[in-house]
């Protein structure tokens, strides 16, 4: 059993933030939220809400248990661009591209290792 959260429009550059899904994408989900709490991206603390929001309707909506999540998927998809002007020198102007991200997360249920049947 799987399940997602997933934020959109967020205002990070796609390339920044697959940098931090890169650092939690196949930890346990205890274990990511670690990471993302100490991460010094600025996109880690969104991501670390997605996550959390993502173990929250893994408990919620599928009665599963916390300990047994991982973060099985997690990706960055470019959203659409806010592009700003930047004055310059001689009444020239300079293009700002405002990149935006949809951020993923899924969770999946699997049993600890080490545990016997």
């Amino acid at each position: 059993m799987e399940a997602r959260a997933q934020v959109r429009f967020a205002r990070h550059t796609p390339m920044k933030a697959r940098r931090v899904v890169d650092l939690i994408r196949g930890l346990p989900a205890s274990e990511a939220q670690a990471v993302l709490q100490f991460a010094p991206q600025a996109a880690s603390e969104t991501v670390y809400k997605v996550l959390s929001s993502a173990i929250a309707n893994a408990e919620h909506n599928f009665k599963l248990d916390r300990d047994t999540l991982f973060v099985s998927r997690a990706w960055v998809d470019e959203g659409p661009t806010l592009k700003r002007f930047r004055p310059r020198a001689q009444g020239r102007a300079y293009r700002i591209n405002k990149r935006t991200s949809h951020i993923t997360v899924i969770v999946e249920s699997r049993e600890p290792k080490g545990r016997t049947r």
